[in-house]
């Protein structure tokens, strides 16, 4: 196997390990809880996703852009892990401060997800330094082990176990992978300058803009849903983070797609060839979602429970909204890869739109039907987003028209930014 096919399959392979512990750690927290326990166990869980998401967004995708020398390369990925243990660690350190004397197992959850951030997400974002390295392999080890010490230190747990003693387990569970990912930076990037890590609050760094981007795109609804917990029903929450962590798989195809999709789209010979191998992978991969929705509510009680435990029950009803609401996000995930390719500078207005469309009918959902009702509010908003997506698509694919030789006046070559 070659070089660059044995470090693809690794970073695949790593993506999958990641979102196979993700699933895990919320499977084992749902069997080992009470509904209760675990639904403020999913709400600290949500805050953790869009903290991570963001660190990703800013830390993360701005370092996989960088370019320069090795040397170069050594001191970005020094002045990455600088920064994210840093800030996550003042990040912690105020959010367990404003909660550690409050009451609540919600309070206790967040509480102990400051005292755990800077593990987490900083063994997350040495993940990004392996890749730009080169060296995904290491990536991959390091979160393997993380698989195989925090889902048997979660399955030991006793039954009824609080969400502030299950986010301390989950959170220390990740320092060996730390250690060992922390480790292999330092032999990798041997001799190169300290860490800068306020290098990365410079004006021009590229993460300021990913950020923004991950806020307005996913970020929206997620804390729609957090407050929604915090406000109004925890136990909304709860059973909507059952019923996605079900479709967790499907999460590991649309991530798949988001990073491997462009430059495979661009192989294709022209933006239609192109429009039609995304609309086909669109429509393959929400039928693989009604497939796994209509499996899943068909799956015994018995064996549900030992998925889920006792937020099965709730999470069960929420099954055919959230598998419409997966294929939905099947056709809208490969129409934003499409459009990227086309015009990427029309991606970002209808994440705006959309995202708080989203957040408007998981609100207006959960008022006129509650849990059930915002479970479908979500996936009308992500129709709304696939829709909207492909007619943007089709009015590109007519302005491409236009332009080749012998379609009216627009004959001269395609401008910036769109493929032709």
């Amino acid at each position: 196997m070659s070089r660059p096919t044995s470090a693809a399959a690794a970073s695949i392979a790593d993506q999958g390990v990641a979102a196979l512990t993700n699933i895990a750690v919320v499977v084992c927290a749902a069997r080992q809880s009470t509904a209760e326990d675990f639904a403020a166990f999913a709400i600290v869980y949500t805050v953790f996703t869009l903290l991570l998401g963001l660190g990703s967004a800013y830390v993360g995708q701005a370092l996989t852009l960088r370019r320069g020398t090795d040397a170069e390369l050594h001191a970005h990925c020094r002045d990455s892990a600088a920064f994210t243990l840093a800030a996550s660690a003042a990040l912690g350190a105020a959010l367990a401060a404003a909660t550690f004397a409050l009451p609540g197992g919600t309070a206790a959850g967040l509480a102990a997800l400051g005292a755990v951030l800077p593990v987490v997400l900083t063994q997350d974002a040495l993940r990004y330094a392996f890749a730009v390295l080169g060296r995904p392999h290491l990536a991959l080890a390091s979160d393997l082990l993380r698989c195989a010490v925090v889902v048997p230190l979660l399955a030991a747990q006793p039954h009824g176990t609080g969400p502030g003693r299950m986010v301390l387990v989950w959170g220390a569970a990740a320092l060996p992978a730390l250690a060992l990912a922390a480790l292999s930076l330092a032999r990798l990037t041997r001799g190169s300058r300290g860490p800068r890590p306020f290098a990365l609050l410079e004006r021009r760094h590229l993460g300021r803009r990913f950020a923004v981007e991950f806020g307005v795109g996913n970020a929206a609804s997620q804390t729609a849903v957090v407050g929604l917990g915090l406000f109004a029903n925890a136990l909304a929450v709860g059973a909507l983070r059952g019923a996605t962590t079900l479709f967790g798989p499907m999460n590991v195809l649309y991530n798949a797609a988001t990073g491997f999709g462009p430059p495979l789209l661009r192989r294709y010979p022209g933006a239609h060839a192109q429009a039609r191998a995304a609309a086909s992978a669109g429509g393959a991969l929400a039928a693989l979602a009604a497939v796994l929705a209509l499996a899943l509510t068909l799956l015994p009680d018995g064996a549900g429970r030992a998925l889920l435990g006792d937020t099965w029950r709730a999470a069960a009803d929420l099954l055919p909204a959230t598998g419409s609401q997966y294929a939905a996000m099947a056709l809208g995930t490969c129409g934003l890869l499409m459009l990227r390719v086309l015009s990427p500078r029309a991606t970002l207005p209808i994440q705006i739109v959309f995202s708080a469309l989203s957040v408007c009918c998981l609100l207006a959902g959960y008022a006129l039907g509650g849990i059930t009702g915002a479970a479908w509010g979500l996936a009308l908003g992500s129709a709304a987003k696939a829709a909207a997506v492909w007619l943007r698509i089709a009015l590109e694919l007519r302005t491409v028209v236009r332009q080749q030789p012998g379609h009216g006046q627009g004959t001269g070559p395609t401008p910036p930014g769109r493929n032709g």
